[in-house]
């Protein structure tokens, strides 16, 4: 492909937990091939993702990710002994302030992003100063997984619940593409990753299906880790149950299942609202929620697909 030097782009990053990766992969296609990227607007993990590459340390993080293994995951989880979620998520944030530093988002060299979802209010907030960290520790907050984040006067959730590609707040910076990432596109060209069908069983009681089996598939291999590493399961005191051998779903996991289903609902509604000029899409099989220690698939992936949007 000719090279792009000069055609500056809003880079939009959408949000689909360790599938987020493939953000990584994505940009530095983009910068092989000679894109000046000006903007950038990201939920959840495509805020994560966003933000450190316009501090300048995406080949910091880059390698921090690959450096990681299954149970190194597991350091960095910090229960929240609640019945809100299941984790904090200020554990994963310290590590990541440690590795890139402090910024405020008023100080990063291009126009930075962070949708966050205000619960009370039942709308998608836009965090576009103040300290980086903050706001991205607002937009991960995903549903029964992290904790609700207090932030000035306001109780945010995960970005995604109202705007998981959100192409909106880039339309305000003048540049010649908008590119998206979706990470929840149908699985047409790729073989599903071991996880959401296959220990389910068959019938329709036992379809487990995308955001609800992620939720389950953590569970239990997050209970089988601390088991090989000695911890005894019972002391986590979980706020909830979750009975693996049951097929039919549950209160937490139907919630779950409903919050897949309206994030794909959503995502296809901005995208057809707010159409960009190209659209990189990752298949929501590829990765699990919750499968950090796969970065080097996923940063390879997004590379992939975005050459071949590019090239389209």
């Amino acid at each position: 492909m000719a090279n792009k030097s000069g055609t500056t782009v809003s880079l939009v990053l959408g949000s689909g937990g360790a599938r987020g990766m493939a953000h990584i992969g994505v940009i530095e296609r983009l910068r092989e091939d000679g894109y000046d990227i000006r903007c950038i607007a990201g939920a959840s993990m495509g805020a994560l993702v966003g933000g450190i590459y316009a501090t300048g340390a995406l080949p910091v993080f880059r390698d921090w990710l690959l450096a990681l293994h299954k149970t190194d995951v597991l350091r960095y989880l910090d229960f929240s002994f609640s019945t809100t979620a299941l984790f904090r998520g200020e554990k994963i944030i310290d590590a990541l302030r440690d590795l890139v530093g402090c910024h405020q988002i008023e100080d990063l060299p291009l126009a930075y992003t962070a949708v966050a979802t205000n619960v009370e209010r039942q709308r998608e907030v836009w965090l576009e100063e103040g300290p980086l960290f903050e706001a991205i520790r607002a937009s991960i907050a995903v549903p029964t997984i992290f904790t609700p984040y207090e932030y000035r006067g306001m109780r945010l959730l995960d970005g995604g619940l109202l705007n998981p590609v959100p192409i909106a707040p880039t339309l305000e910076t003048l540049t010649d593409l908008t590119i998206a990432v979706n990470l929840n596109a149908a699985d047409n060209d790729r073989k599903s990753a071991p996880s959401e069908m296959s220990s389910a069983g068959s019938g329709e009681n036992g379809r487990l299906k995308g955001y609800q089996a992620s939720i389950q598939h953590f569970l239990d291999d997050l209970q089988e880790d601390l088991q090989s590493l000695g911890v005894e399961v019972g002391e986590l005191n979980l706020p909830f149950s979750v009975d693996t051998s049951r097929a039919e779903q549950g209160l937490f996991d139907l919630l779950n299942d409903a919050f897949a289903t309206m994030q794909n609902a959503i995502a296809n509604i901005k995208l057809a609202a707010y159409p960009p000029d190209v659209l990189i899409e990752i298949p929501r099989a590829s990765c699990r929620l919750h499968e950090f220690h796969r970065a080097r698939e996923m940063i390879d992936l997004g590379y992939e697909h975005a050459g071949r949007a590019l090239g389209r």
